[in-house]
């Protein structure tokens, strides 16, 4: 046990040291690192009130969910720092491009790691319709991400030899849950229509409030242009969380749409989403030829669990009980997603089923672990191929309750400082 927790304060400092954050209590955020984090700076009077109606349901109010603990309705941070987004890209990347020692190349497409007598050495691209390569003096670091890093490792011999076999592809280490493992959050919407125009739907629409936007994202670095869609929310326990310990997440938004990338719906849209936080449904991803410019095969298996499926429904069961408290159920007139139609549990299953969708949060296809069968050993390190390692979210045993951005950001700055203290893989001793 206090191993475990010694391990679990160092990880703790380990996303302390990515964070550049102005508020909050120093034992848990942290003040001079390379990621801008800020308190939300938009102030909608339906989300507001979507707060105090959670609170009226039972929830406490949380300040900080990035704090002590998760449990709570509250207002969101995001990574921005004076005006535009703070992403890894600008926060750790565009920096060390200044480096001498860094070269950045683009529009390239990895087609395989490069593999000698069982060490990485190298890795394959294709850019301009050429092959390219490039030689490693000490590691190769694979960070492409849960759907494309199995995808790479397969292409490049590691993965189930059945699999790599039936594509023609040599195997050079047989690892069977390569590719296995996906796990991600699965969310439902639901919509209502607001009464008063306190939506996107129609401030995008009115040409003064879109300069009001503007102005007050240019002079004051605040308003709607400051945020993402889901400005509060939360998290709280259904009737089949453990030790309560939240096993869901809302996430709410002044604004509607059918899906992300399709126009704003012309009526006052307001949407409350939740999605669960441990799911128990697994999936995977599989290569379908030896092309690397071939998709792979992507098996979500949402829901595949029925524990999943109980909580979801008891989820969209609690959104609708928060949507009826007294200082939300004024503010709206219809309930248009999933509608009013949907009552029982064999109804909003369907529901989810029809209308659900991911949360774009996948991990766990490289899993790491210290079993023998772990595709990843406790350090990263791709077993059955020496100098090789995956960093990034394919590598979590199991998906985080919350967001995986920072999680993810972690490894990579874990996965940076277990490279730095091991030097017995530099090929020049």
């Amino acid at each position: 046990r206090d191993a475990s927790r010694k391990e679990m304060d160092a990880t703790r400092l380990y996303f302390k040291e990515i964070e550049h954050y102005q508020g909050g209590d120093d034992y848990y955020r942290g003040r001079e690192g390379e990621l801008s984090v800020s308190n939300l700076r938009n102030q909608n009077p339906a989300c507001a009130a979507w707060v105090q109606a959670a609170q009226e349901y039972g929830l406490p109010f949380n300040a900080d969910f990035n704090g002590a603990t998760t449990l709570g309705v509250g207002s969101y941070q995001l990574s921005i720092a004076k005006r535009f987004r703070a992403s890894a890209a600008s926060a750790f990347l565009k920096p060390a491009l200044q480096r001498s020692n860094v070269t950045l190349i683009t529009r390239a497409h990895v087609s395989k790691i490069i593999i000698e007598n069982g060490h990485a050495v190298g890795v394959e691209w294709m850019a301009n319709g050429q092959r390219h390569s490039a030689r490693a003096s000490t590691e190769v670091v694979l960070s492409a991400g849960s759907l494309q890093s199995p995808q790479i490792l397969q292409l490049s011999g590691i993965g189930p030899a059945q699999l790599l076999q039936r594509h023609g592809i040599n195997v050079i280490a047989d690892s069977p849950e390569v590719g296995e493992n996906l796990q991600d959050h699965y969310q439902m919407r639901m919509v209502v229509k607001l009464k008063a125009k306190h939506s996107l739907n129609d401030e995008v629409r009115n040409p003064f409030k879109l300069v009001k936007m503007g102005l007050d994202w240019l002079v004051a670095g605040k308003g709607p242009l400051t945020v993402g869609a889901g400005q509060v929310g939360g998290a709280a326990c259904t009737q089949y969380a453990d030790d309560g310990r939240p096993d869901i997440q809302f996430n709410v938004m002044p604004l509607s749409v059918d899906k992300p990338g399709t126009p704003l719906h012309k009526y006052s849209g307001f949407t409350s989403s939740v999605w669960q936080c441990h799911p128990e449904s697994r999936g995977s991803v599989s290569i379908q030829s030896n092309d690397p410019f071939k998709q792979p095969r992507i098996s979500p298996n949402y829901l595949s669990a029925q524990h999943d499926r109980k909580v979801m429904v008891d989820a969209v069961k609690i959104l609708r009980r928060i949507n009826d408290q007294p200082s939300f159920r004024d503010r709206w007139d219809s309930e248009m997603v999933p509608g009013n139609k949907v009552e029982t549990d064999e109804q909003i299953l369907d529901a989810i089923r029809n209308g659900g969708g991911t949360v774009f949060h996948p991990v766990g296809t490289c899993r790491m672990g210290s079993d023998e069968a772990s595709v990843l050993d406790p350090e990263l390190r791709v077993r059955g191929v020496d100098r090789l390692r995956v960093i990034d979210a394919s590598a979590m045993p199991t998906i985080t309750s919350a967001n995986t951005n920072a999680p993810t950001m972690m490894i990579g700055q874990k996965g940076a400082a277990m490279m730095q203290h091991n030097s017995r893989y530099r090929f020049n001793e």
